[in-house]
């Protein structure tokens, strides 16, 4: 299972980390982003970055969103989200809130997208069972 991971760099790198603490799981074949984008998305060096992480989506079958309390107004995110669901990369959508009153992302509502009710591996691994069943 390759899954391709958007969450708000500034906020939330802590859970991406737990994350990555879990990929020793057999269960799991994360792909992590290993350029954080440091830089807005309509700056000169963005393209790079863009292209870089859409050859990486092209390589996941899956992209989960990790919702922290910013990240319905991530530029970034919002991106990602809409580059997964393009028609060539067409990623299946999972989701885990950090907190429940954090506010979903625009591009995830209406999109099919499987939600983990909390942050624990098993609930997101069925949030990704999930997605695939969705797709």
């Amino acid at each position: 299972m390759k899954v391709f991971i958007s969450y708000d760099h500034s906020e939330d790198r802590h859970y991406k980390e737990l994350l990555r603490a879990w990929d020793a799981n057999s269960d799991f074949e994360f792909e992590f982003d290993v350029r954080s984008p440091n830089v807005a998305i309509n700056s000169t060096d963005a393209s790079v970055i863009k292209s870089t992480l859409t050859r990486m989506m092209k390589q996941a079958d899956y992209l989960l969103v990790i919702i922290g309390e910013k990240s319905h107004e991530s530029k970034w995110m919002r991106w990602e989200i809409e580059t997964a669901k393009q028609a060539d990369i067409k990623l299946k959508l999972a989701a885990v809130k950090i907190e429940n009153s954090y506010n979903t992302p625009e591009g995830l509502l209406g999109a099919g997208a499987s939600f983990a009710r909390s942050f624990k591996e098993q609930e997101i691994l069925n949030a990704l069972w999930d997605a695939n069943n969705n797709y």
